[in-house]
């Protein structure tokens, strides 16, 4: 590489770092902004649609983005009732839920004292309270992480105020936002960066849209499904498992652990708890075989356990921002290193081809 080459590279790089620096450092107000980026490229589409159509881009970006919002908050309206009057029951009958599943563990835990040794019961009891402990705790700083963090009165505010009036000027400006970055690309490379620009974009709108249809659908078939088989609260864990389908596997897990538990309290017998498992695993079969083939595809290039690592790594760093700037960053990081493996392939360093230097004989 040339003189040219590694100073570019340094730029690219440290540029790179004050960004992910300036991330860690403000991330205490980056949520409303990060919202209402995420929100004005989704309706981006749509603003240049209208557009298309004569009206103005901030005509068009206001009837956009006040639909949007109209809907979250009519959304809100109407399904808050419900969850909160879900809430208060869950909250009532918790007790007798312990008690449930109390009588259940305890002929399996004397099932389990006959068969195993006092010291693998002794190891056994340890191995839970341990893990239990580790689960509490974990969920203990979830619970602060989201009340002192991203939830906290200001940043809620912040959501409530904040974030649409972003959301507004970046829907409105985002052609020209675009434009300008691509007056800085470097000319001689600007096709190369068109195109990786392209790439990423296509694989985060695939993604990001795709799976949000997909959370929104299994949240209501998991929700009515539960519903009528009978399950206390089964909307509201349905509703639970399909928001934290954006994880993959991550909302069926939860759903159907949270549902499983709340039916063997709740059933006395064995007809009903299966059909609470039926439903999580017709949901399954739903989404792996339809939903995200169709709505997601195999364009979007982002393995599960990649988004998985990307949404743990970044929220452990910069909280709930980072969970939400976690699979943009990981669709980038993923265009990239596709590039630079493409490069690799054509290039010498692989075929080994590279030219020999020929040394000069001794006289």
């Amino acid at each position: 590489m040339n003189i040219s080459g590694t100073r570019q590279a340094v730029i690219w790089i440290s540029v790179i770092a004050l960004f992910i620096g300036s991330l860690y450092l403000f991330r205490e107000i980056l949520l409303p902004f990060v919202v209402g980026a995420l929100s004005a490229y989704l309706l981006d589409p749509l603003a240049d649609r209208l557009e298309e159509k004569g009206l103005s881009r901030t005509l068009s970006a206001s009837i956009i983005a006040g639909l949007f919002f109209l809907a979250i908050i009519l959304g809100v309206l109407l399904l808050l009732p419900v969850l909160q009057g879900q809430v208060v029951r869950f909250a009532d009958n918790f007790p007798g839920y312990v008690e449930g599943l109390h009588n259940v563990a305890t002929p399996l835990f004397e099932q389990l004292r006959s068969v195993l040794s006092p010291e693998d019961l002794k190891s056994l009891q340890s191995g839970v309270t341990q893990y239990a402990g580790d689960a509490m705790l974990w969920l203990g700083k979830l619970v602060k992480s989201l009340l002192t963090g991203g939830l906290a009165l200001v940043n809620l505010l912040s959501l409530l105020f904040v974030t649409p009036l972003v959301t507004w000027y970046m829907l409105r400006d985002w052609d020209v936002m675009v434009d300008r970055v691509d007056s800085w690309l470097p000319r001689d490379h600007v096709e190369v960066i068109r195109e990786q620009f392209r790439l990423m974009d296509e694989t985060i709108a695939g993604f990001i849209r795709g799976q949000l249809t997909v959370c929104f659908i299994q949240g209501c078939f998991f929700g009515i499904g539960l519903t009528l088989v009978g399950l206390d609260f089964g909307f509201l864990v349905g509703l639970i498992a399909g928001l934290l389908s954006f994880v993959p596997y991550v909302g069926i897990a939860v759903g159907l652990v949270i549902g499983f538990a709340i039916a063997v309290a709740q059933f006395s017998t064995i007809g009903p708890i299966l059909a609470v498992a039926g439903v999580f695993a017709a949901g399954q079969v739903i989404e792996g075989n339809f939903l995200t083939p169709k709505l997601v595809g195999d364009r979007v290039k982002l393995h599960a356990v990649w988004i998985v690592f990307a949404l743990f790594a970044f929220g452990n760093l910069i909280g709930f921002v980072g969970v939400l700037i976690a699979v943009p960053t990981a669709a980038v990081i993923g265009v990239l290193v596709r590039f630079f493996i493409g490069r690799y392939l054509e290039s010498n360093l692989y075929s080994g081809h590279a030219k020999r230097i020929e040394l000069p004989e001794a006289e």
